[in-house]
């Protein structure tokens, strides 16, 4: 566990004691926790919708990719449509 000393304003410092007691978390470390794997899914992660996964796996059986050799190759067909 890293340990770390930091300033936050006092709308942050509300905000965490908002999450501390919704989760009824011990203290504002787990609130900072909680936020961070929230972060994690809905931001840097997120999960493909299973409409976009069925539309792929559509085009998939239908063959409807088209190979490019280099990304001039794809440049020129994307500029060209």
């Amino acid at each position: 566990m890293v340990q770390a000393i930091i300033r936050i304003d006092d709308e942050t410092n509300r905000i965490l004691n908002i999450v501390k007691a919704k989760y009824g978390l011990k203290d504002k470390s787990e609130a900072i926790d909680v936020m961070a794997r929230q972060y994690q899914e809905d931001i840097l992660e997120p999960e493909l919708r299973p409409e976009f996964v069925k539309k792929i796996k559509k085009l998939e059986k239908s063959g409807k990719f088209t190979r490019f050799k280099s990304i001039s190759d794809l440049r020129k067909a994307v500029e060209n449509a």
